[in-house]
């Protein structure tokens, strides 16, 4: 049994690009975010400036040349001379941090406040561009290693697993209702048609649903597994780290149908999103030069 399920495990040196880091690496920079709005909200309300004063104006002013920097990533793309100027993810990265830092100034700046009509709108236009940018980063993690990444992950472990044709036997034979239940859940997935209800349900119902066979397969891993380590005389270490191992590769298995399945919907996402987003960085712009001249003018 251990020559089963541990050759189902794979190598550090495989298992670097799960979906668990990906996961854990959104959830991080998602409370990172939530907590610098929040300590930027406890620090207004302390008194120490206002939006016209001179601590108030120059943070808006860092907040904007922030925000002005933005458009060198897009840029990049376009002007030759700066491709030889750092890597691509280097320029992503500092994308990003502009990306939180201009705004979160901004937000200083306004002390979460509005005061005019123009202050206003280049307020909301910068909080619907930074949402917007958020929300970007997380589908284009989704749809940047591609399709045949994808696959290839799941054609591995299908194959490590003994869960494709060319297997006479899979490593979860010893529960036949278990692998009977992770091959229709793949086969209902990846041959879904191909429209708009299933790329939402895939992207908003298809981790739940992932989760509840996930939970029905772990059930049905305990009987089997309990008769099997009764015959093999395991003991009860031997058994706990089985389970382990068994759930770990159900659990695998399952999240690389998911990313299979729900990369066209993203897919379509983030093109969708490009087209949103871009109009909010032109209303941005030019609702934020109103809004200097206006303070200049005024």
């Amino acid at each position: 049994m251990s020559s089963t399920l541990e050759a189902t495990m794979p190598a550090p040196a495989q298992a670097k690009a799960s979906p668990r880091h990906h996961s854990s690496s959104d959830l991080w920079i998602y409370l990172l975010i939530g907590a610098l709005v929040g300590g930027a909200w406890l620090l207004t309300r302390q008194g120490y400036f206002k939006a016209g004063d001179d601590i108030g104006y120059w943070l808006g002013v860092a907040g904007g040349v922030m925000m002005l920097t933005l458009f060198s990533y897009p840029l990049r793309k376009y002007v030759r001379p700066l491709h030889r100027l750092g890597k691509v993810k280097w320029w992503f990265l500092a994308h990003m941090i502009m990306g939180i830092g201009g705004p979160l100034l901004i937000l200083i700046h306004s002390t979460f406040k509005v005061g005019s009509l123009n202050a206003a709108v280049a307020l909301y236009s910068m909080l619907l561009v930074a949402g917007s940018g958020v929300v970007g980063r997380f589908i284009y993690l989704r749809v940047h290693r591609g399709l045949s990444g994808q696959k290839l992950n799941l054609q591995q472990l299908q194959s490590r697993a003994g869960l494709d044709e060319s297997e006479a036997r899979s490593r979860l034979h010893f529960a036949p209702e278990v692998e009977a239940r992770l091959l229709a859940f793949s086969e209902a997935q990846l041959g879904a048609a191909a429209n708009w209800s299933t790329w939402l349900r895939q992207v908003f119902v298809l981790p739940v649903q992932m989760w509840l066979v996930y939970w029905q397969c772990v059930a049905g891993l305990r009987h089997p597994l309990i008769q099997l380590a009764r015959r093999r005389h395991w003991s009860a270490e031997d058994l706990s780290r089985r389970r382990y191992l068994a759930r770990k590769l159900v659990r695998r298995y399952l999240a690389n149908v998911v990313r299979v399945a729900q990369f066209s919907a993203y897919e379509r996402l983030f093109a969708l999103w490009h087209v949103v987003h871009v109009p909010f960085i032109y209303i941005l712009v030019i609702s934020s030069v109103v809004h200097v001249i206006a303070v200049h003018a005024y």
